[in-house]
């Protein structure tokens, strides 16, 4: 059971759940909210997410991308913990479940949401599979961007209010970019491991030093392009802002010194602010209320 715990990759886990929070907020800023609603796109988000995280660790060593005692976390089946067909089996059960938590959204939405799901269960798997794995063309950081911001935070308030409005819109995509940070974390660690498989990362690509910029720029971008969001929750701007950025800023000085296995822990401080930031975001469209 720890192994497979460990593959789940649990610490990252509050960047899928981010999006369904910050997503419920600009529902409760245009006065609406649906409980069931968060229920499920909460499941839906965790079952995606994990099942990501299964395809990424089985399809990363079928296409001999991993190796034995890398720099980061272990994973169940290039160590020879998990066979390889168990990992496979669980990759397809978290994604079927994760479409029956879909498929329950229908009673609710439209029924156009059917190929927002088919979206995301190709994302989840073309992340790592297929003939043109997205992680491994440097086109991992726009992916995450788009299926762990755009897509939650504007679905999940669409679900609760039956439209789409600029608020959500910039919200989602400030959500992408800092979980975009938590995937740079993860390639700035590996980029010796990518770089020996030919894995292009962003980092690969650019270099760790321009990729911690990018890190530190992300960060200040989202917070740039929510002006009409903090312009909504007025006095709770600054003090959300503040502790935000602070947090960054110490997490950037943290991506500047560390290296290898060091990064682990500043990986989950990633996901974690992440975090932080959508609960605050989340109390201060209660108290609009």
């Amino acid at each position: 059971m720890k192994k497979w715990i460990e593959a789940m990759r649990l610490r990252t886990l509050p960047v899928s759940l981010a999006g369904v929070i910050c997503g419920t907020a600009c529902a409760l800023l245009q006065g609406s909210s649906n409980t069931t609603v968060v229920l499920l796109c909460t499941l839906f988000a965790a079952l995606a997410q994990v099942a990501s995280n299964f395809g990424n660790e089985y399809y990363d060593y079928k296409n001999g991308i991993d190796r034995k005692g890398r720099e980061g976390f272990r994973r169940g089946v290039t160590e020879g913990e998990i066979s390889p067909r168990a990992m496979k089996r669980a990759t397809y059960a978290t994604l079927t479940l994760a479409a029956i938590v879909g498929c329950a959204m229908l009673f609710i939405g439209p029924w156009w949401l059917v190929f927002v799901g088919v979206a995301v269960a190709l994302f989840a798997l073309g992340y790592s599979a297929g003939p043109y794995p997205l992680s491994h063309h440097g086109l991992g950081d726009v992916a995450v961007i788009i299926f762990f911001g755009i897509v939650p935070v504007t679905f999940t308030c669409y679900l609760q209010t039956g439209s789409f409005d600029l608020h959500t819109l910039l919200t989602s995509f400030a959500v992408g970019l800092l979980a975009a940070n938590v995937l740079i974390v993860n390639n700035y660690r590996d980029m010796e491991d990518d770089k020996a498989v030919n894995k292009r990362t962003t980092v690969v690509i650019f270099g760790r030093n321009i990729m911690a910029w990018c890190y530190m720029l992300a960060g200040v971008v989202a917070i740039a392009v929510m002006y009409p969001v903090w312009m909504k929750v007025h006095l709770w701007s600054l003090p959300i802002i503040s502790i935000y950025l602070a947090l960054h800023i110490k997490n950037w000085t943290i991506l500047k010194k560390a290296q290898g296995a060091l990064l682990n822990p500043l990986l989950g401080k990633t996901a974690v602010t992440l975090f932080v930031f959508s609960l605050m975001l989340l109390i201060a469209a209660i108290a609009k209320q």
